[in-house]
């Protein structure tokens, strides 16, 4: 039997083309009914706010969309020690020196095909991975 907490934490903003991956796989998560211990989140911004989301579990899965790891609507599961950058990246590196205790991560993302503000809805190759991604985080909280 599964006791864990598990965070699934969604970032992104649906109003900006793919960066709505993490938005779309929460409400698709959303529509089902979530074990006792899963907690569903959406945090569209990476940033400080954010840090809250990780605090009460053992393990975190981020959900967001990506750049530079592969061709536009590849999924990865990536271990955040190597994801670095603006945004995400720096709000990962920030966890250790702001958590008391720090969950397990693993990051859960699709390679963005276009990111533009104010261009709502995601790209074809990116829609098509929601399902794929929602299954995915599935499998990890069994």
């Amino acid at each position: 039997m599964v006791s864990e907490r598990i965070h699934v934490i969604c970032f992104g903003n649906e109003l900006h083309g793919d960066d709505g991956f993490g938005p779309a796989v929460h409400a698709h998560l959303a529509a089902a009914p979530l074990p006792a211990h899963v907690r569903l989140l959406r945090a569209d911004i990476a940033g400080l706010a954010a840090i809250g989301c990780f605090e009460g579990c053992g393990r975190a899965i981020v959900v967001d969309a990506l750049r530079g790891f592969g061709p536009a609507g590849s999924l990865h599961a990536l271990d955040p020690a190597g994801f670095h950058g603006a945004g995400l990246g720096a709000l990962l590196q920030l966890l250790p020196a702001a958590l008391e205790q720090l969950p397990q991560i693993r990051l859960i993302g699709v390679e963005a095909a276009r990111v533009a503000p104010f261009s709502p809805g995601l790209s074809a190759c990116v829609a098509a991975r929601v399902g794929d991604a929602a299954a995915h985080i599935r499998e990890a909280w069994q």
